[in-house]
C-alpha cells in the first residue's frame, strides 16, 4: 500500500525500478477517501506474452504495474520504469500490453510511452498503468529467431552426416589396416574418432537435455571430454606436421604413438575429472536470442568454460597457425629450389588446395567461434556452424 499524497518507488529483485508519481496515486484513489492505495507490481516472464513479429522480441521481463481498482491513464507526470541489461545495439523501444475488446487477446503498443537512456539502463516513461516491456529488434549483424531455426537444422543435419561419415572412415581404416600403419594415418584416425564422439555426444546432449540430473551430468561430461579430445588431437596434428616437414631429421621418438595417445586422450580425461569433482556439469540453457533458447547437457560453470574451452582452443589455434605459417614458408622455399615445370596457375591452385586441406586438419575452422560476437556475428555464426557441423 502507498499513501495517496506521495509518490511511490519499487525496487525488484531483478534490478528493475518503478517510480509512481503522486498524481497516479491520487487518480487511483476512490473519491473522498483517504485510505491507502494498494500498489501491485508483477515481474513476469516474457514467454507469457506473444512476440509482435519474428524479427522483434521482448527483452527479458515484463513489468505489470497497477494501483487500486481504477484505471489510471492520461497522466501529466509519467510512470518511470528502469529496465536493466538492455543494449543500444538491439534498438529498444518502450511498449505496453493493450487488450483487445474481447479481453482474451492483446498486442504490444507504444502509445503514450517514450524511452530514454540513462547510462547503461533503459527508462520507459508512460502516461498510464499496464504491463510494460522493452521491445528489441536486433540489428543486421545479430541472429534473429528465423536465423536460429535455420542454424539448428544445419547443425543437426551436419552433425548427423558427420557421425555417419566418420563411422565409414573408421570402418574402412580398420578393414584395410596393415600390420604397421603409417604414423600420420593413425593420428588422422584418432582425430576422426574424436570427431565421431564429439558429434555423437552433441546430438545426445541436445535431444536428452530433459533427462534425469545424473544422466544429463554424464552427457555434459562426455561432450566436454570429446571436444577437448578433438582440440588436443588437432594440436597433435600440428606437432606431427612440424616433425615431418620442418624438423625432418632426428625425429625418432621412442614409443611415439603411445605417448601421443596418452596426451591425446589423457589431457581431456584429467580435465573433465577435475571439472566433474568441481560440479561443473549439468543442464545449460544457451540464450540464442532474447526470446529463444536451447537446453543442452554441458558445462554450467562459466569459469570452466572460459578456461577449458575458450582458453584451450585459443592456445591450440595459436600453435597450429604458427605451424601452418612455417609450413607455407617452407613450401615456398622448396618451390624455389626445384625446377618449375608445367602450368604455373595449376601449381598455384594445388598449393592453395594443400594449404586449405592442412587448415582443416589443423582445426583452424574452430577459430570462427571467436567471430560469433560483434558486428559480424550473423555471418560468423553461419560460417562457424557450417564448417564445424560438416567437418
Amino acid at each position: 500500500t502507498t499513501d495517496s499524497s506521495t509518490e511511490a518507488r519499487v525496487d525488484t529483485v531483478y534490478g528493475h525500478v518503478i517510480h509512481i508519481p503522486s498524481e497516479a496515486v491520487l487518480k487511483s484513489r476512490e473519491a473522498e477517501s483517504d485510505d491507502p492505495v494498494k500498489l501491485v507490481v508483477s515481474v513476469l516472464n516474457s514467454s507469457l506474452f506473444e512476440a509482435p513479429s519474428k524479427n522483434e522480441s521482448i527483452h527479458e521481463h515484463v513489468l505489470g504495474v497497477w494501483l487500486g481498482e481504477k484505471d489510471v491513464e492520461k497522466l501529466s507526470q509519467p510512470v518511470r520504469m528502469v529496465f536493466v541489461n538492455a543494449s543500444k545495439k538491439q534498438n529498444p523501444k518502450c511498449v505496453f500490453w493493450k487488450l483487445s475488446e474481447n479481453i482474451k487477446q492483446g498486442s504490444w503498443k507504444n502509445d503514450g510511452c517514450n524511452g530514454i537512456w540513462n547510462n547503461t539502463d533503459f527508462i520507459c516513461e508512460c502516461n498510464h498503468l499496464s504491463f510494460f516491456a522493452v521491445l528489441v529488434s536486433p540489428d543486421a549483424g545479430t541472429a534473429t529467431n528465423a536465423d536460429v531455426e535455420r542454424l539448428e537444422y544445419i547443425t543437426y543435419i551436419g552433425s548427423s552426416l558427420s557421425v555417419v561419415f566418420t563411422i565409414v572412415t573408421l570402418v574402412l581404416f580398420l578393414c584395410q589396416r596393415k600390420r604397421k600403419s603409417d604414423h600420420s594415418v593413425v593420428i588422422h584416425m584418432q582425430l576422426t574418432g574424436s570427431l565421431f564422439l564429439l558429434h555423437l555426444f552433441f546430438l545426445s546432449s541436445s535431444f536428452w537435455s530433459e533427462s534425469e540430473k545424473a544422466a544429463c551430468l554424464s552427457l555434459g561430461l562426455m561432450l566436454h571430454w570429446a571436444l577437448l579430445a578433438t582440440f588436443t588431437w588437432t594440436a597433435i596434428e600440428g606437432f606431427h606436421l612440424y616433425l615431418l616437414l620442418i624438423r625432418v631429421f632426428n625425429i625418432y621418438i621412442r614409443r611415439y604413438l603411445l605417448r601421443l595417445n596418452l596426451v591425446g586422450w589423457g589431457v581431456p580425461t584429467i580435465t573433465v575429472m577435475i571439472c566433474g569433482i568441481a560440479g561443473s556439469y549439468g543442464k545449460y540453457t544457451l540464450k540464442e536470442t532474447t526470446s529463444n533458447s536451447t537446453d543442452l547437457c554441458w558445462v554450467t560453470s562459466k569459469a570452466a568454460r572460459y578456461i577449458t574451452v575458450n582458453g584451450y582452443l585459443g592456445l591450440v589455434l595459436l600453435f597450429n597457425i604458427v605451424i601452418l605459417a612455417v609450413v607455407v614458408v617452407k613450401m615456398r622455399q622448396m618451390r624455389r629450389q626445384i625446377v618449375q615445370v608445367g602450368n604455373r596457375v595449376k601449381r598455384a591452385w594445388m598449393d592453395w588446395a594443400t594449404v586449405l586441406g592442412l587448415s582443416c586438419v589443423l582445426g583452424l575452422p574452430w577459430g570462427l567461434a571467436f567471430t560469433t560476437h560483434g558486428p559480424l556475428s550473423r555471418p560468423g555464426i553461419y560460417l562457424h556452424t557450417i564448417f564445424n557441423a560438416f567437418q
